[in-house]
């Protein structure tokens, strides 16, 4: 279910977007539960940073439910 004004994301047939409740690395001991609350969309895969590069721009922010913050890209999540 998304929630109000969501996009989908370029996901495949996933329906993960904006509000739309994920888990992150499903199926792995890891697996962790959240909210998409950013889609990075365009800008995800290029560098950031100018005098440190910190590796590429993920496309997805993710509130977990234990608290915190993960950016996360369209192959680690799936909707709930």
């Amino acid at each position: 279910m998304k929630g109000a004004g969501a996009t989908a994301g370029d996901t495949g047939d996933s329906r993960v977007a904006m509000n739309v409740r994920v888990r992150v690395d499903p199926g792995t001991d890891g697996e962790i539960r959240g909210t998409v609350v950013e889609d990075f969309g365009d800008m995800a895969g290029y560098a950031v940073g100018e005098n440190h590069i910190v590796g590429p721009a993920r496309r997805w922010a993710v509130a977990l439910d234990a608290g915190g913050l993960v950016f996360v890209d369209s192959d680690q999540l799936v909707a709930e």
